[in-house]
């Protein structure tokens, strides 16, 4: 007898909670600092991270040791390799400069490096936005093959480079606004300018 009253009273508290759970609202706000995204076998496909939770980079799984200075997410293949992102940051240091800021998004050709990204940077090093399409023919190397933006001087340029990664014509509206049009050889000297 009394295993039957335990058992009523354990299934009228866990019905109770179980209605008080259910009636309850969902959240409107979700305060985390890291999600990961998996397939049903475990494989990791996405991470949205803080700064201090992104991971380094994932090969097949297996992770190596990398500081980003970026929060962010990041984009893993179907075997758990990371194939791009989308990272932004951004602060000052001690002295008062603004550092590590800008965001990129970013696409990786399969077992290999960046090849097409969209990127912006603006701290103290570094001025410039733009796209970016890039070769990986090996693997480890990477030769820029078009670039497309604006740069520190505040030049705005169209360059499209050779499969080595040498500039070979390149289209430029100077921040003046004096537009020109230079082919460049293997070497990269201007071999034809036009301009008004």
């Amino acid at each position: 007898m009394n295993g039957m009253r335990l058992m009523t009273i354990y299934a009228t508290l866990l019905t109770a909670i179980l209605v008080f759970v259910a009636a309850k609202p969902a959240p409107r706000i979700l305060t985390v600092e890291r999600i990961n995204v998996v397939e049903p076998d475990g494989t990791l496909r996405m991470v949205i991270s803080s700064h201090a939770q992104l991971p380094g980079i994932i090969n097949k799984g297996r992770e190596t040791k990398f500081d980003r200075p970026q929060a962010g997410m990041i984009f893993y293949n179907d075997e758990g390799s990371e194939n791009g992102g989308l990272i932004f940051g951004g602060h000052k240091n001690a002295k008062g400069e603004v550092v590590d800021s800008g965001g990129s998004l970013s696409f990786d050709k399969y077992d290999a490096n960046q090849i097409v990204q969209l990127i912006g940077v603006g701290d103290r090093e570094d001025r410039f936005a733009g796209l970016v399409v890039t070769d990986s023919p090996t693997g480890s190397e990477v030769h820029r093959r078009v670039w497309v933006g604006r740069d520190d001087s505040g030049a705005a340029s169209l360059a499209l480079m050779d499969p080595h990664g040498k500039k070979r014509v390149v289209l430029t509206v100077a921040a003046d606004g004096s537009p020109s049009i230079a082919m460049l050889d293997a070497n990269g000297k201007v071999v034809k300018q036009i301009a008004p």
